[in-house]
């Protein structure tokens, strides 16, 4: 599960996000990808689980890269808890995701393997997606 080795602080504000993505919306390593259409904050656990879906579709071929990070802490209280006494403790790890941003690229696979692999690894994300293929990407 994707977490950050160290963080400089324990908790952070829930903060709030809106407009479309500052940085992160093209394509920078593989000829396709999926982009984000929606705001959402996207965990460790479902980051992992849309790779393990991609990558089984894809038979490892090809190469992947995970273009967020899950490193905005989110704490819970336990259940049943009463009000007050303070935030609750960190229990998982979140990427926050804005409209726009590419959430993951792929390369080394052809068109048809590639749209139904990351096709496969949205559904396991909950944000809206769509692929996207590089400008001067050619079949061979």
């Amino acid at each position: 599960m994707l977490q950050p080795k160290k963080t400089k602080y324990r908790k952070q504000q829930k903060g709030r996000m809106k407009g479309n993505t500052k940085g992160g919306a093209e394509l920078s390593f593989g000829s396709f990808g999926i982009k984000s259409l929606q705001t959402s904050w996207v965990t460790g656990r479902q980051l992992e689980a849309a790779r393990q879906a991609i990558t089984r579709h894809m038979k490892r071929e090809g190469q992947l890269w995970i273009r967020v990070f899950p490193d905005k802490p989110v704490t819970k209280k336990p259940a049943e808890v009463r009000m007050g006494k303070g935030k609750g403790a960190p229990e998982f790890f979140v990427a926050r995701v804005s409209p726009g941003r590419i959430l993951f690229e792929a390369e080394g696979v052809n068109l048809e393997t590639a749209r139904e692999a990351l096709r496969l690894g949205s559904q396991k994300l909950p944000v809206k997606t769509k692929f996207v293929v590089r400008r001067d990407y050619v079949e061979e």
